[in-house]
C-alpha cells in the first residue's frame, strides 16, 4: 500500500467520525450552551493527545514550537470555524446554516487545485457536485428556503465553508509540522471557546449519564481523534478525494439516526445515499489504478 493511499484512508476514518457527531451530541439532549461544550470537548482532544505524549516518555513540550502559519491555520481552523457555526445558527435557520457550511468539500477539491504539484480533474468536481446534491436532500428536509432577513447568519456560514476549507487544503503547506502538533492547537482552541463561555454562556453541567456520555464521546472522538487522522490525511492523503468522501459523514449521521429510532427512514434518503455513493465511486474512480502506476513506475 502506498504512503498516499495509507494517508488517505486514515483521513477517512475522520468521515466515519463525524457521522456519528449528531447521534452524540443528540445525547446532550442541548443542555449545555455551545461554547461550553466547545471548550469541554477540545480540552478532551487535548488531554487524549497528552495520554500519547505520556505512554512516549514525554510533555510534548518538543511539539509547542511550530511555524506562525501551521499556528494560524490549526487555532484558526479550529476555533474560526466553530466560532462562526454558533453565531451563524444563532442569526439564521439551522437548515440553511449547514447547506452553507457543507460546501466546504466541494471547495477543498477546488482549492487544492492551487496547489504544487496537483491538477484538476473532471471526475472529482462532478462527483463532489454529485454528492453535494445528495447532502443538501439530506440537510435540507423540512428547510423553509433562503430569506434575506438572515443574510448575515448566511454569509457567517459561507465563512465556516471557507475557514474549513481553506484549513484543509494550506495544512499541505506546513505537511511537516506533525500531527502531534494539533494537540496544542486543540488546547489553544478549548481556551478561547472557554473565554467566549464565560463572556457570553451561563455555564450548565450535564446532569445525566447519557449527557455525560454524549460529550466524552464528542470529546473522544468527533473533536477527537477526528481531528488528528484529518491532519495526517490532509498533509499526506488523495486531499481532492477526501473532499468528495467527506459528503459521507451527513450520510453516515441520519443512517446511525435511523438505526437508534431517532429519525425516520424515507425516500428522500436513500436518493441521497445514492447520489453521495455514487459521487464518491465516480471521485475515486481510477485512483487505485493510478497509485499502482506510480508503484511499477518507481520500482526498481
Amino acid at each position: 500500500m502506498s504512503a498516499t493511499l495509507n494517508a488517505t484512508l486514515i483521513g477517512t476514518v475522520s468521515i466515519w467520525l463525524w457521522g456519528a457527531l449528531a447521534l452524540l451530541t443528540r445525547l446532550t439532549e442541548g443542555r449545555i450552551p455551545p461554547f461550553q461544550l466547545l471548550a469541554m470537548t477540545f480540552a478532551l482532544a487535548f488531554l487524549l493527545m497528552c495520554g500519547k505524549w505520556w505512554r512516549e516518555g514525554h510533555l510534548g513540550l518538543k511539539h509547542l514550537r511550530q511555524p506562525p502559519l501551521a499556528w494560524l491555520l490549526g487555532v484558526g481552523g479550529y476555533f474560526g470555524y466553530h466560532f462562526c457555526y454558533f453565531l451563524a445558527m444563532s442569526q439564521a435557520p439551522a437548515v440553511e446554516v449547514s447547506l452553507l457550511a457543507y460546501l466546504w468539500p466541494l471547495l477543498i477539491v477546488l482549492f487544492s487545485t492551487l496547489l504544487p504539484g496537483h491538477h484538476f480533474y473532471l471526475r472529482h468536481l462532478s462527483g463532489a457536485l454529485l454528492a453535494l446534491l445528495g447532502c443538501w436532500l439530506l440537510v435540507g428536509r423540512g428547510g423553509t428556503g433562503f430569506a434575506w432577513q438572515y443574510l448575515d447568519g448566511y454569509l457567517l456560514a459561507l465563512a465556516c465553508a471557507l475557514i474549513w476549507s481553506s484549513y484543509s487544503v494550506a495544512s499541505r503547506l506546513v505537511s511537516h509540522v506533525p500531527t502531534d502538533a494539533a494537540g496544542w492547537f486543540c488546547g489553544v482552541t478549548a481556551l478561547l471557546a472557554l473565554l467566549c463561555h464565560w463572556q457570553f454562556e451561563q455555564t450548565v453541567w450535564p446532569d445525566s449519564g447519557a449527557q455525560w456520555l454524549g460529550v466524552v464521546g464528542l470529546g473522544l472522538g468527533p473533536v477527537g481523534i477526528a481531528f488528528f487522522t484529518w491532519d495526517h490525511g490532509v498533509k499526506r492523503g488523495d486531499l481532492q478525494l477526501l473532499g468528495v468522501l467527506a459528503y459521507a459523514a451527513p450520510l453516515i449521521s441520519v443512517v446511525l439516526l435511523v438505526l437508534t429510532g431517532l429519525a425516520d427512514s424515507s425516500s428522500e434518503i436513500w436518493w441521497a445515499s445514492s447520489a453521495i455513493v455514487a459521487g464518491s465511486l465516480l471521485a475515486g474512480w481510477q485512483t487505485g489504478r493510478r497509485t499502482a502506476e506510480k508503484q511499477e513506475v518507481s520500482a526498481p
